[in-house]
């Protein structure tokens, strides 16, 4: 070990080290929390100035944090939010959490990364350590952030020193906050391993050490894959076991009870999210680098696209029951959020169901207790905003349509008001049967 990496590692292990985490959304900012409470100074760095001035004045804009987590920041004279990049010169360690989505024919786009990381290429000085927390390709550490890094003329492993640790959010989820869940690290040589994992295990709960980045980055993609495939596994079943009329819900809830080879998913609408929807692809675009195709994960791919214009089928074949059609029916959709008790659309399938609803001619409103305002998505626009849920607007919809199953909401009132719900999630499972006075529709 250098002895740049000596007095780097001194640093981490007494906590005067100083932190700085690059994008302060779902992934960064419970990032920030976590190193805080750990005893580390931190800079928070984003190029959007609208969050910097909600952490400088204590703003909340991300729902499932809580009021106090912004409180908090505001008042702790060891946290600096800043959208200077030269404060990035002042930190030993450089954390970055940036989006990592896709192109328009599915391809990686990297530009969060490749910006990011001559962000901090601009600052690099010696005694600095790198890590990337986004979800990418295997080689993206290695191959496209260290070759932009050591054009500063400084050498890897021994004057700076550069690693992957996949997040692991999971947002909205009780008692799996950042420093709980354990993480991978895997550096691009030996000692920027050992580095990042003396900083990880002063962080977090419990930290793992692989041999290379790469390793971690193929270990993430592993994970979303995994639950990709088995989502779409439970999708196609949904699809062949409505058709025979059997709850797939119950046929669920049935095989759980195995206590051994057998982990519940569950069926939906579609797939949202920043990582379910979005990182088999990577592993597929490199695949096809190295002359491999994915054929399992592009099938899963299918099953989970296709679930909005099942959706779609279900709710006209609902509606046609009720002696309508689709067109000119006011459908209320519940729920934009992409997962239940957050306020994050993205790649919600919400999006493309209610497009493919006004499309076919429906007057479409919404409700989403944790959204007000539906915003611009990659793919899609639209003006709506949230109505309130009362007896008289559920009253006046020939169908509800439920896409997100919010704790927040009264699914009782539905039973009681509504005509005709269409119930994507098992919602309305939780209503009494006395109490529901209408038709619901498992889709």
């Amino acid at each position: 070990m250098s002895a740049t990496a000596a007095t780097l590692l001194q640093r981490i292990e007494n906590k005067t080290a100083t932190i700085a985490v690059v994008g302060l959304g779902y992934v960064g900012l419970p990032l920030v929390r976590a190193i805080r409470e750990s005893g580390y100074p931190v800079i928070g760095f984003d190029v959007d100035q609208r969050k910097i001035d909600a952490l400088n004045s204590g703003t909340r804009y991300i729902l499932h944090l809580g009021d106090d987590f912004f409180s908090t920041l505001k008042a702790d004279a060891n946290f600096t939010p800043t959208s200077d990049p030269k404060d990035l010169g002042k930190a030993d360690l450089v954390v970055l959490c940036v989006p990592t989505p896709l192109g328009l024919h599915h391809e990686p786009d990297l530009t969060y990364v490749m910006e990011s990381t001559k962000t901090a290429a601009a600052s690099l000085r010696k005694g600095q350590l790198v890590v990337l927390e986004s979800t990418t390709y295997p080689g993206t550490t290695r191959d496209e952030m260290k070759p932009i890094l050591d054009a500063r003329g400084l050498k890897c492993g021994e004057e700076y020193f550069l690693a992957y640790s996949p997040e692991r959010e999971d947002p909205g989820s009780f008692g799996r906050s950042a420093q709980h869940i354990p993480k991978l690290v895997g550096g691009v040589d030996d000692v920027s391993t050992d580095l990042a994992m003396a900083f990880y295990t002063r962080v977090v709960k419990s930290a793992h050490r692989v041999s290379t980045a790469e390793i971690a980055e193929s270990a993430k993609l592993l994970e979303n894959i995994y639950r990709a495939v088995n989502i779409a596994l439970v999708n196609e079943m949904k699809v062949v076991l409505t058709d025979m009329n059997i709850d797939i819900w119950e046929v669920i809830a049935a095989a759980s009870t195995k206590p051994f080879g057998f982990q519940p998913f569950y069926p939906g609408p579609g797939l949202g999210g920043h990582c379910i929807p979005i990182d088999p692809y990577y592993l597929t675009w490199k695949a096809r680098e190295v002359g491999r195709n994915t054929r399992f994960i592009e099938l899963a791919g299918e099953v989970n696209t296709s679930m909005p214009h099942y959706v779609i089928e279900r709710t006209q074949h609902a509606l046609n029951g009720h002696t309508k059609s689709i067109k000119a029916s006011n459908i209320l959709v519940l729920g934009i959020a992409y997962k239940k008790n957050i306020d994050d659309p993205r790649e919600s399938p919400s999006a493309e169901i209610i497009e493919l609803l006004r499309d076919r001619g429906a007057i479409v409103t919404y409700h989403d207790p944790h959204l007000a305002n539906f915003p611009a998505m990659r793919k899609y626009r639209t003006n709506l905003s949230s109505v309130a849920l009362t007896p008289a607007t559920i009253a006046a919809s020939d169908c509800v349509l439920i896409l997100t199953d919010h704790d927040a909401v009264d699914y009782a009132l539905l039973g009681q008001h509504a005509k005709l719900v269409v119930d994507t999630r098992n919602a309305m499972a939780t209503v009494p049967t006395s109490m529901i006075k209408c038709e619901i529709v498992k889709s």
